[in-house]
């Protein structure tokens, strides 16, 4: 991404397609000047918008030349006072493509060129209205679909996430200056940074880091949604349980073994958390090629997940299942939940109908889901969200914190063992350096594009 903010940028902000409404944003120092040029009042009288306040509306037509492009409402935001900080105007048209795209064609006529991914975004950032994670938290707003996502995103859009940051960052920094300072004397061998105080600190910070780290866990699941996998022998009623789940057909359901190949997904929300339910191929010995394939990413699958629901068929259960059910634990890492469902529980005989921490449910009729529900939450046990606490829901800020703490650890490591100042001060730099890249304190071009190019236009 070419970085020039000298450019007057424009593009779409709503969404693009047909609507009742379109809103088409122009950012930058020919703002005023462009929409000058193709705005005129009710009375066909042009308005000189550098002198019009900021923050107010205006009714008219957009014209190119003598031609009527379509009647607009005008919102005018003076610099520094808007999003991106730089004089902004905001046409709202109507929403039909040939209209947005008319417009858009006058003003790239007058001056404007499109906008990049996320450009508006990235000119708040470099003219100081938002810092780094604040920006990228405007896309996880942008992107969420569940309240818990959304509630944490505008917590760091607000500055919450930033501000825990910077108060580590300026804590270490009064004792960097202090370790700086010690190398001009060095030769004097004297001691401005009392290792005791700084042990202490470090150790507070690395507490206070370790915190957050853990919280990625929770926010990264929240994030992208709680990965749940189906799986069991073939015609156990996998995809109809997946079907049953989101209420819809979305998986084909035959009595023919064999039927799922590939790893069908779909989403749905449960009580504000968003689930990831990953019907599979059933789990057997096959000479059948394409099936094998399935099978091997069934459980491939199955080490991902958060959660494994395995199911059974409750008309076929026998004495075999305890065994069964100790092949598939043995395939599962530590942090993985296992749920055992009963399905086709009308057809269970009295002898299996009380299986340990088993949930009897008929996927077809719809019976037990609710329950099923109720113990994927229990099993989760993500932690109450309430949007006041900081949750680390990127896995950029998680790589720098994660380094942040290896370098404390080495400061801690290094008063320990009579370290040199000298090195000292090297991994204080590089603890300073990595929290100051989540914020953008420190940032390269290669970065910003990295980050800014997923960014949707028009934001």
């Amino acid at each position: 991404m070419k970085i020039n903010q000298n450019d007057t940028i424009c593009a779409l902000a709503t969404p693009a397609g047909t609507g009742a409404i379109a809103v088409i944003r122009i950012s930058g120092k020919s703002a005023f000047d462009i929409t000058e040029k193709i705005f005129r009042t009710r009375n066909n009288k042009s308005k000189d918008f550098s002198k019009i306040k900021s923050h107010t509306l205006h009714f008219g037509t957009l014209t190119d030349g003598e031609q009527l492009i379509d009647e607009v409402l005008i919102s005018v935001f003076r610099n520094p006072h808007s999003y991106t900080a730089e004089d902004t105007v905001e046409i709202s048209c109507h929403g039909s493509l040939y209209i947005q795209q008319q417009v858009l064609q006058l003003l790239y006529k007058n001056g404007a060129r499109a906008a990049q991914p996320g450009e508006f975004t990235l000119r708040a950032f470099l003219n100081g209205k938002l810092d780094l994670s604040q920006a990228e938290a405007v896309a996880d707003l942008i992107a969420t679909s569940d309240e818990k996502v959304h509630r944490i995103a505008l917590q760091q859009l607000r500055g919450g996430f930033s501000t825990e940051i910077k108060q580590l960052r300026e804590a270490l920094i009064g004792f960097a200056s202090l370790v700086e300072l010690e190398l001009d004397f060095a030769e004097e061998d004297v001691e401005f940074a009392n290792r005791t105080e700084l042990t202490n600190l470090v150790t507070s910070l690395h507490k206070k880091i370790s915190i957050l780290l853990d919280s990625f866990s929770t926010g990264n699941v929240l994030k992208n949604g709680i990965p749940v996998v189906i799986a069991g022998k073939p015609n156990v009623g996998k995809s109809t349980l997946l079907n049953s789940l989101l209420n819809e057909e979305r998986a084909i359901v035959s009595d023919i073994a064999g039927t799922t190949r590939d790893v069908i997904e779909d989403e749905m929300v449960i009580a504000g958390y968003r689930f990831r339910f990953l019907d599979t191929a059933g789990i057997r010995h096959t000479e059948d090629t394409i099936e094998k394939i399935g099978v091997a990413r069934t459980q491939e699958q199955m080490l991902k997940a958060s959660v494994i629901i395995y199911m059974m068929d409750g008309g076929a259960i026998n004495d075999s299942y305890k065994e069964e059910l100790l092949q598939i634990q043995q395939t599962l890492l530590p942090q993985q939940h296992l749920i055992t469902v009963i399905n086709k529980k009308d057809l269970v005989t009295k002898e299996y109908s009380e299986i340990a921490d088993a949930i009897y449910i008929s996927a077809k009729k719809h019976s037990g889901i609710d329950l099923l529900k109720e113990v994927l939450l229990e099993k989760v046990a993500i932690q109450q969200i309430t949007g006041n606490e900081n949750l680390v829901i990127n896995a950029r800020h998680a790589a720098a914190l994660d380094e942040a703490k290896k370098e404390l650890q080495h400061i801690l490591n290094g008063i320990q063992n009579k370290l040199s100042t000298d090195l000292l001060a090297f991994h204080i730099r590089q603890a300073l350096q990595h929290l100051s890249e989540i914020t953008g304190d420190i940032y390269t071009d290669d970065l910003l594009e990295h980050i800014f190019s997923k960014f949707c236009i028009g934001k």
